[in-house]
């Protein structure tokens, strides 16, 4: 059986990748060195421009701030497509960074996270698995819920 491809994956789920973002300061979505992209922090933005906003452990759910995790990583993918024309040219995906805007004493970064990292496994498949890091913040940009950053690797150009 032929494995299936990144689009072929997402369009079974029904999901289409919006249009990238704008980066909302002086910096790129992504900067390519070597074979490796890094992605800068991406935000739960949904297609119509809507930050998914609030403090984790206050106004949010460990749950729906996992949904807020896995749009982004959707974004992610709308970002990596938009550089390489197809999501095969992925080898792996290296390293996650996640940051939960959170009150001080909400305990479950990694599972918001998870929100990112399963969605991107399931995508990628065997590029999918990865190192990370996630943990809590005090503020993030638009008050969002998650930004997440990423280390991916790419077949050599």
């Amino acid at each position: 059986m032929k494995h299936k491809t990144p689009e072929q994956r997402l369009d079974a789920l029904g999901i289409s990748l919006p249009q990238v973002i704008n980066p909302i300061g002086n910096f790129r979505n992504v900067k390519r060195v070597g074979n490796l992209l890094y992605v800068s922090g991406q935000g739960p933005v949904t297609e119509d421009g809507t930050y998914l906003t609030g403090k984790v452990g206050r106004d949010v759910t460990t749950e729906t701030a996992q949904k807020h995790a896995k749009i982004v990583a959707i974004n992610i993918l709308s970002v990596l497509k938009a550089e390489l024309g197809e999501l095969s040219e992925i080898t792996d995906v290296v390293k996650l960074l996640g940051m939960v805007n959170a009150v001080p004493e909400f305990e479950r970064h990694p599972q918001v996270i998870n929100g990112c990292s399963d969605f991107l496994c399931e995508i990628l498949g065997d590029a999918g698995p990865h190192a990370r890091s996630a943990f809590g913040v005090g503020s993030l940009p638009n008050n969002i819920t998650v930004e997440i950053e990423a280390i991916i690797a790419v077949k050599d150009s």
